[in-house]
């Protein structure tokens, strides 16, 4: 029984409850917001590894505390559950979190579901960081307090999103970060797949055959004209194949297998699991390019977990899948095939947020060999709940998106067009959380949060931060529970019973 659930005037979220060497920690909720509840024996090791203020309580020490980044690691320290590992095979899930404030909603929905998803709750981008003014170790521990107060205990792995430099993987890594996607898509070149032939002859010879490890010739001998079998399916690689390929994507190889041997150098290498990511890319990736990145990683001695191909079709930021479903199936059934053949390795599907058209297809096609990764929809639900709890507040925040959205869409593949969005002034109060349903207004309000989160007044404050943040951490419970319904409708088509 706890002994910390008694203390008069104390009020503990109850699944935070959790013990550590002969001590009890949980998450306390104060009119000044959480703060984290120790209480242990005077005079306790543990105790130093915490920073707050300590009273006397049933005859031991009740430290109340920040919740702090220290507090943060002293938690991960003392409570072993609370730091990532890697998460192999299993079927799992990214649930970015741009505030902060979104992990008790992903916990509860993973909880809902049950099944055998593995969980993310740490995953930002590096570029998503740079918008939202955090830092590695910011994500780490916010995502460290939501865990902590829902109590989930079945282990998380922790995402270093679309890593570009040595320097991003050295921040993360230093964050405790245990996934790192690595993104070369500065590297590829799509114009290979209209390039012609004596193009494409001389962006071949220019190759960095010495980062690769190889040659022209020991390339073409190991390509062409061969007819390379992957399970039912037979792929075929004559030398205009193996051009388009090797052009497309043999810088981003050799950038690839750079950043992993980095990661190697800095982590032990039952530390940290690698997802390679081409989905940022102007075109899609064709079964016999796949099955070069796959083969030439490997020749290379790079070791991943997943990897996320720029599948047909259109997969957007906040929407639904843009395609033709047939083809879709089609398509990534080859993908499918190559993974299981060279890997095993999961297929990722990038920018998944409310892709619920191709959830089933994924799964079944896959069998549970797959990582849904999402992102921004939670900052949509927040949203959500700010346009219900304070629509003028709301449609401020519509009117300024519609003005930063031209500049804002210009790293992300969104197709909204302005003058189909609904006008501000055309909608009734009540009817403006339809607006997040809206296909346009929805992605406008998507890539904007950046915008939204760091504008400044001209005397340096912040001009929407504070009231946004402000609204979710007063309706905490109105937000977890946006969140939760919304990422139970992403989780369920890939639960799998035991």
């Amino acid at each position: 029984m706890s002994t910390l659930n008694k203390l008069p005037g104390l009020q503990i979220y109850p699944d935070s409850l959790a013990a550590a060497a002969n001590a009890e920690c949980a998450l306390a909720k104060t009119a000044d917001g959480p703060r984290l509840a120790v209480l242990a024996e005077a005079g306790a090791a543990l105790l130093a590894d915490f920073e707050g203020e300590t009273s006397e309580q049933a005859g031991k020490t009740l430290l109340l505390g920040p919740t702090s980044a220290a507090n943060a690691a002293g938690l991960r320290t003392h409570l072993p559950w609370l730091r990532p590992m890697p998460l192999g095979l299993r079927t799992s899930a990214g649930l970015g979190d741009r505030l902060g404030l979104a992990t008790p909603g992903h916990v509860q929905a993973v909880r809902a579901v049950g099944g055998n998803i593995a969980p993310i709750f740490a995953q930002q981008s590096i570029r998503e960081m740079a918008r939202t003014g955090r830092t590695p170790r910011q994500v780490m521990d916010d995502a460290t307090w939501g865990i902590f107060q829902e109590g989930w205990q079945a282990g998380v792995g922790a995402d270093a999103d679309h890593l570009k430099t040595t320097a991003d993987i050295d921040a993360c890594a230093a964050a405790g970060f245990t996934f790192f996607t690595i993104d070369p898509g500065e590297h590829v070149d799509s114009a290979a797949d209209t390039d012609d032939i004596p193009a494409l002859g001389r962006k071949f010879d220019a190759l960095p055959w010495l980062a690769l490890e190889t040659s022209a010739s020991a390339l073409r001998t190991a390509y062409v004209g061969k007819r390379i079998e992957v399970e039912e399916r037979v792929i075929p690689f004559d030398d205009e194949t193996l051009l388009r390929a090797a052009v497309k994507y043999g810088r981003a190889v050799a950038h690839v297998a750079a950043m992993y041997r980095h990661l190697a150098s800095i982590l032990a290498p039952d530390a940290f699991e690698l997802e390679v990511s081409v989905d940022e890319t102007e075109t899609p990736t064709t079964h016999a390019e796949h099955l070069f990145i796959a083969r030439e990683l490997r020749r290379l001695g790079v070791k991943w977990v997943s990897l996320a191909p720029r599948y047909v079709g259109r997969f957007e930021k906040g929407v639904d899948y843009i395609g033709d479903l047939a083809e879709f199936a089609r398509d990534f059934a080859g993908h499918v095939a190559i993974a299981r053949a060279v890997g095993p390795y999961k297929l990722s599907l990038h920018s998944g947020s409310d892709k619920f058209s191709v959830y089933s297809i994924a799964a079944r096609l896959t069998r549970g060999l797959v990582h849904l990764k999402t992102a921004g929809t939670s900052y949509l639900e927040a949203l959500r709940t700010i346009a219900a709890l304070d629509p003028v507040f709301f449609r401020e925040l519509y009117v300024f998106a519609r003005e930063r959205y031209e500049t804002d869409r210009a790293s992300y593949h969104v197709s909204a067009q302005l003058a189909r969005a609904p006008r501000p002034e055309d909608v009734a109060a009540a009817d403006l959380p339809g607006l997040l349903d809206q296909f346009d207004a929805r992605e406008i309000l998507h890539v904007t949060f950046g915008s939204v989160l760091r504008w400044q007044n001209t005397d340096g404050s912040l001009r929407f931060y504070d009231r946004f943040m402000g609204l979710l951490r007063a309706h905490a419970d109105a937000y977890a529970a946006n969140v939760k319904a919304h990422f139970i409708r992403h989780l369920t088509p890939f639960v799998q019973e035991p």
